[in-house]
């Protein structure tokens, strides 16, 4: 029973890190096309389908940590794919006026990048039990360039966005109402800044480490 348990997580971990590879692989493909073709402004439109499924699914991987079908951390999970479904849904979806700024091509490609090696990297590793050492080494090597641009693309989508959510009020609740409450949006965009001042340095210490024990488990091995 339980081998039979082992064979099943290990096919479905395959095929979900394969099935968002492709989609990842796709932004990607369609960013780079169309930043060559038609330039920055159209980057949004071309890649908004496959973008908005490939950052939605990585909600399962919650779930994953949840019902222990991987080891990795929920404290560390959660919050990077929280601020990435908030920009990617809760900014660029919600507001179309700041889908042509530059920095949505970068946000892309730093995202796509950095998740095209992930994927293909776990997904080899659940379907061989390992992976290419070179592999290995872009999985946990890519993150320090791509990191960075990523979160400041993410910080600056947010702030462009301020202005438009102010204007427009969109999902803001105001009293009275019969939940006797009240919700900001605006509020909480700033507030969604905040955590990045902390955050963002505390996830790229925890990201340094996790790559030097990998990288030294590698050697080692």
């Amino acid at each position: 029973m339980a081998g039979s348990l082992s064979i099943l997580r290990r096919v479905y971990l395959t095929l979900y890190n394969w099935t968002v590879f492709v989609r990842w692989f796709q932004v990607l493909y369609l960013a780079l096309k169309t930043l060559k073709e038609s330039g920055h402004e159209h980057v949004y439109d071309a890649v908004e389908k496959p973008l908005l499924l490939a950052q939605s699914a990585a909600v399962l991987e919650i779930l994953h940590g949840l019902v222990g079908l991987v080891r990795s951390p929920i404290i560390a999970t959660l919050p990077q794919i929280g601020s990435r479904l908030y920009v990617a849904w809760g900014i660029l979806w919600s507001f179309p006026e700041i889908r042509s700024h530059v920095l949505v091509s970068s946000l892309v490609i730093s995202w796509s990048i950095t998740e095209t090696i992930r994927y293909s990297f776990f997904g080899t590793k659940e379907a061989l039990g390992s992976a290419p050492s070179f592999l290995m080494w872009l999985r946990y090597s890519t993150f320090l360039l791509l990191y960075p641009t990523g979160i400041s693309s993410e910080v600056g989508l947010i702030y462009l966005g301020l202005s438009y959510i102010k204007e427009s009020e969109k999902y803001c609740i105001w009293m009275p109402n019969k939940w006797n409450f009240s919700f900001d949006y605006f509020y909480f965009a700033i507030l969604v800044l905040g955590i990045y001042v902390p955050g963002s340095p505390h996830m790229y210490t925890y990201m340094l480490g996790q790559r030097k024990k990998a990288l030294t488990k590698s050697k080692r091995e």
